[in-house]
C-alpha cells in the first residue's frame, strides 16, 4: 500500500515539476509570475481529450496537437499581454503580472465556452496498461510520466548550460540590457521562452489528463497555485529546484493520504512548503543572495 503510494506521490509530483519548469523559464528571463501558465496548462489538457476521445486519433497525436496549441497561446501571451508592457515608461512592475493574471480569466471563460463545464473523461488504451511487481500494481502511464519529467529536466539543463541559444537565455535571465549589447536578439529569446514554456504546461496537461481519465476547465488555477508554491520551495529560476520542488509535493500530499488526511491534504503540504521556506527562505536551491533581493 506504501509502495503504491509512492509511486503515485512520484507520478504526481513528476507532474507538478513539469509545470513548475515552465513558470521557472518565464520568472528567470522576465522576473515575473505568468499566472496564464495554469489555464495554457488546461488547454494542453483538453487538447488531448479533442484529439483522443473527439477525433479518436493516436495518442502521440495529441502530443503534437497539445504543443502546437500551447506554443501558439505562449506566443500570443508574450506578443499581446507582455511584450507591449515592456519598457514602457510609467508602468508598474505589477502590470505584467496583472495582465498575466487577465489573460488566465480569460482562457479559463474561453474553455468554458468552446468544452463546456464540469469533468471531461480522458480515455485512452495506455492509460489501462500495467504489470505487477509482487503485490504492487505498476501503470505505464506512472511510469512514462516520470520519465518524461527526467528527460525534460534534462534535456533543459543541457540546453541552458551547453548550447549557444540557451547561454544567450542565461545571458537575458543576467541582464536583458547587457545581453542586447552583447549582440543577443533579446525580443526573440524573451518569445521562444516563453513559448518552450508553454510547451511545457502543453505536455504536462496531456500527462495529467492520461493518469487521471479526467480534466475541467478549473484545473488550471489549483495546477497553477501548486506550480507557484513548487517555484518558491525549490528556489525561484532554478531548473533543478523545480524538479525536487514537485517530487517533494507530491509525495506530501500522497503520503497525507496513506495517513487517512485525504481531506487536508493540500493545506498539510503547503504547511510543510511553509516550513522549509521559514528554515531557509531562498527555497531549497536557491542562493542566500536571491532571499536578500
Amino acid at each position: 500500500m506504501i509502495l503504491e503510494q509512492l509511486i503515485n506521490g512520484i507520478t504526481l509530483g513528476s507532474i507538478y515539476a513539469i509545470v513548475a519548469l515552465g513558470y521557472t523559464l518565464v520568472f528567470g528571463v522576465l522576473d515575473i509570475l505568468n499566472m496564464a501558465h495554469g489555464e495554457i496548462f488546461m488547454f494542453g489538457a483538453f487538447m488531448g481529450v479533442l484529439v483522443t476521445n473527439t477525433l479518436k486519433l493516436p495518442l502521440i497525436v495529441a502530443f503534437l496537437v497539445a504543443i502546437g496549441v500551447t506554443a501558439i497561446l505562449g506566443f500570443l501571451l508574450e506578443t499581446l499581454a507582455l511584450r507591449p508592457l515592456r519598457g514602457k515608461k510609467g508602468v508598474s512592475h505589477l502590470a505584467p503580472l496583472i495582465s498575466t493574471i487577465g489573460v488566465s480569466i480569460f482562457l479559463e471563460n474561453l474553455a468554458h465556452h468552446f468544452f463546456g463545464a464540469g469533468n471531461h473523461p480522458f480515455r485512452t488504451s495506455f492509460s489501462e496498461m500495467s504489470f505487477q511487481i509482487g503485490t504492487v500494481t505498476v501503470y505505464a502511464v506512472q511510469i512514462v510520466i516520470f520519465v518524461i519529467a527526467v528527460l525534460l529536466m534534462v534535456g533543459l539543463s543541457f540546453w541552458l548550460s551547453k548550447t549557444k541559444a540557451g547561454k544567450a537565455l542565461r545571458a537575458c535571465a543576467e541582464s536583458l540590457e547587457a545581453a542586447s549589447i552583447l549582440g543577443v536578439n533579446t525580443k526573440k529569446m524573451i518569445t521562444t521562452t516563453v513559448i518552450i514554456a508553454s510547451v511545457m504546461g502543453g505536455i504536462a496537461g496531456v500527462l495529467v489528463g492520461m493518469a487521471f481519465n479526467s480534466v475541467s476547465p478549473q484545473m488550471g488555477l489549483s495546477m497553477g497555485l501548486k506550480g507557484l508554491a513548487i517555484i518558491i520551495l525549490g528556489g525561484m529560476g532554478n531548473v533543478k529546484g523545480a524538479m525536487a520542488g514537485g517530487l517533494i509535493l507530491g509525495l506530501a500530499e500522497t503520503l497525507v493520504v496513506v495517513f487517512g488526511e485525504s481531506g487536508y491534504r493540500d493545506a498539510i503540504a503547503f504547511a510543510l512548503i511553509i516550513i522549509i521556506l521559514l528554515v531557509r527562505p531562498q527555497g531549497l536551491f536557491g542562493k542566500a543572495s536571491e532571499a536578500r533581493r
